[in-house]
């Protein structure tokens, strides 16, 4: 099943959005969809090749005005039009506020308000005619021409003008807040130089082929990703993984798409296409991200569906009930109704939403943090569990040897290096790796016969007549030393090496700051009891399980698992990629982690930082706090004014900034997550 991305421009609003998306998902060609009005993207799966222009069509049976475009094509949506605005605007005034004969008074002041109504009373007719469902627009238009009818000319000319005015600026908003976020991700490089038969020609990043030679000038991105085979210089990579010191490069460096050259002329040879490289996968990652709603932004679609139904309900009704049991007259009744419906637009509700949790994944990602969905972003900051893995995660994953310890006289240390390493530097396994890092010396390992390893216990060989073993445990006969490697030669314990994986930098203040927040620390870990409880205690971790294979890791989960709990866990090998799907949040460290751990995940961390982890906590509990403060104060403002408005003390102009108003300020109080992290 194929899925494809288009840009979906001239959307009103967040209700419009998810009514296309309703109604397409019902289409049996067409699965997930998913409209977002945050990035003006559309998306779906489909067996079957749609044209653009079928696609136009459908949209637009369901919203008129929208127009689905090449996912490339970049416009600001402008709705409402400054030019209607003034011309309706001086029309209304003059016939309202100038004494002319022959009833142009009258002519003027129509002529107004068909120029500020056009675009809201077409909107309105049209999606109660295709989608049998009344939005904004209809309340507006009601309210105006009722205002119009009962002789109050003047104040229904001033709402519908102001409406369109903070409609105006919330637009000028939104796209703001679209452009800051693009902004913050704008890390592809649109073009490349070439090298073919020894010329320089410039391409599109997206032919790039693997095994091309590209040249890369300073001030220019890494189109894809890379080895450096000429030249050296300053990259900075702060637009991947958050980091603000720049770091050197030079011949046989790898590099990665995204990281902007400051220096020097450098030559490389991609080893990636530019769909495989990490700033494509960055990219749709932060372009999907937002299209899985979180709790709260999928809640208040759903009531936003029904809400404007009831609300004209309840307007009706207001009018009946205060001209029957009160002595106010039906022409104030209606009046206090029609303030009723301008009141009760859910525009700050149904925009402040999905904005901020977008606004906060777009921050997240500049901080080297890239979460794969508004669902994860909100579960972050109510985590009160978190899972560590050890070996990559906890520590630095590279192995040191502490001690060797040995227990035959006849073997001096130089022996002992020498028959280990012949072993070892036949292996893959990333202890014997470290090894042949750590000692650092050449290896001639042609007398080495008979090798086999055995998994999850270590390996086995001859050099001339003696018999070797090295590994766990398990491995050795005679030996019961408590340490990670021993060796046994012709049946006999030689020699034990202990091995430091030494603990990552920021992982002590990490754990300390969970536990200050309330948040109960694991780690799971496959490594020997002594080696597991010696790293918990130094990091003040709260329970440890050691000796653990991945299905062991995975059944301890569901036993500290509770109903109400949400669990992060935080790993970065392809062992821990079961536990990584199943947990609430599956947090992998990306400039370490297996590409499986990686796809596995709901968070990538890309820089080794565990800081990151607590960074994202912060961004996400900030994020819900500018939503709460957003609803909140959308939500208060037209309970108050709508009583007000019963009562005859709110006019149709407190119903305007009830309106409009609101919905403009909890816009710009969402833009405060890019100012606190974008430092």
């Amino acid at each position: 099943m194929k899925k494809c991305r288009y840009s979906i421009i001239n959307l009103d609003c967040a209700n419009c959005a998810k009514k296309i998306e309703d109604e397409l998902n019902k289409l049996p060609q067409f699965n997930n969809v998913v409209v977002n009005f945050s990035t003006s993207k559309i998306s779906f799966e489909s067996d079957e090749e749609e044209s653009l222009e079928y696609i136009n069509k459908l949209v637009k049976n369901i919203e008129a005005d929208a127009t689905v475009v090449d996912i490339s094509y970049v416009k600001e949506n402008k709705e409402y039009h400054l030019s209607n605005l003034i011309i309706g605007l001086v029309l209304g005034l003059i016939g309202e506020l100038i004494d002319i004969p022959f009833n142009i008074n009258k002519i003027l002041v129509l002529l107004g308000y068909v120029f500020l109504l056009y675009r809201p009373f077409v909107n309105a007719v049209k999606t109660l005619v295709r989608n049998k469902t009344i939005n904004e627009n209809a309340l507006i238009s009601i309210s105006c021409i009722g205002a119009l009818l009962l002789g109050e000319t003047l104040e229904g000319i001033m709402v519908v003008s102001l409406y369109i005015i903070g409609k105006i600026l919330e637009e000028k908003a939104i796209n703001n807040t679209r452009k800051s976020i693009k902004g913050l991700l704008d890390i592809k490089q649109d073009y490349t130089t070439k090298i073919v038969n020894g010329e320089s020609i410039q391409i599109d990043v997206e032919e790039i082929e693997k095994g091309d030679i590209l040249i890369v000038k300073k001030g220019e991105k890494i189109p894809t990703d890379g080895v450096v085979i000429s030249g050296s210089s300053v990259l900075d990579t702060s637009a991947l993984t958050g980091e603000s010191i720049p770091i050197n490069v030079e011949k046989d460096d790898n590099v990665l798409s995204g990281s902007i050259n400051l220096d020097n002329v450098i030559q490389m040879k991609a080893t990636t296409e530019f769909k495989n490289s990490m700033v494509s996968k960055i990219l749709e990652l932060v372009e999907e991200a937002s299209d899985k709603k979180a709790n709260t932004e999928t809640l208040v679609a759903r009531l936003s569906k029904i809400y404007t139904p009831v609300v004209l309900i309840l307007a009706i009704l207001t009018s009946i009930i205060l001209t029957i049991f009160t002595d106010i007259g039906i022409t104030k009744s209606i009046y206090r109704a029609l303030t009723f419906l301008v009141i009760s637009c859910p525009c700050a509700i149904a925009i402040s939403v999905p904005l901020s949790y977008f606004t906060g994944i777009g921050v997240a990602s500049k901080n080297g943090i890239l979460v794969k969905g508004s669902n994860y972003l909100d579960n972050l900051s109510r985590i009160n569990k978190i899972i560590f893995d050890k070996t990559g995660t906890l520590t630095n994953g590279r192995f040191d040897v502490k001690e060797i310890k040995i227990y035959d006289k006849k073997y001096k240390e130089e022996d002992i290096i020498e028959i280990l390493l012949k072993g070892e530097s036949l292996s893959n396994h990333p202890i014997a790796k470290s090894l042949i890092e750590f000692f650092n010396r050449k290896i001639d390992s042609k007398d080495v016969k008979e090798y086999s390893e055995l998994t999850g216990k270590g390996i086995k060989y001859k050099i001339g007549d003696k018999s070797i073993k090295v590994g766990t445990v398990k491995m050795c006969d005679n030996c019961n030393m408590e340490a990670n490697l021993h060796l046994n030669i012709d049946g006999k314990h030689v020699a034990s090496i202990i091995i430091d994986d030494g603990i990552k930098r920021n992982a002590k203040e990490l754990i300390s700051s969970l536990r200050s927040k309330g948040i109960k620390t694991y780690m799971f870990t496959g490594d020997k009891k002594d080696v597991a409880l010696e790293i918990g205690k130094k990091l003040n971790i709260d329970y440890i399980k050691y000796e653990m294979l991945p299905d062991d890791k995975y059944k301890e989960y569901e036993k500290i698992k509770n109903q109400d709990d949400i669990i992060a866990f935080v790993g970065d090998g392809i062992n821990d990629a079961p536990i990584l799907k199943r947990a609430d949040i599956g947090i992998s460290m990306g400039m370490v982690g297996s590409s499986s751990a990686i796809e596995a995940s709901d968070i990538v961390i890309m820089t080794d930082d565990l800081e990151k982890i607590d960074r994202g906590i912060e961004i996400s509990k900030y994020t819900n706090k500018i939503i709460k403060q957003n609803l909140i104060f959308a939500v208060s403002v037209k309970i108050i004014i709508l009583c007000l408005s019963v009562f005859g003390v709110a006019t149709m102009w407190s119903a305007v900034f009830a309106d409009t108003g609101v919905t403009l300020i909890t816009i710009l109080n969402t833009l405060k997550i890019i100012k606190k992290f974008n430092k």
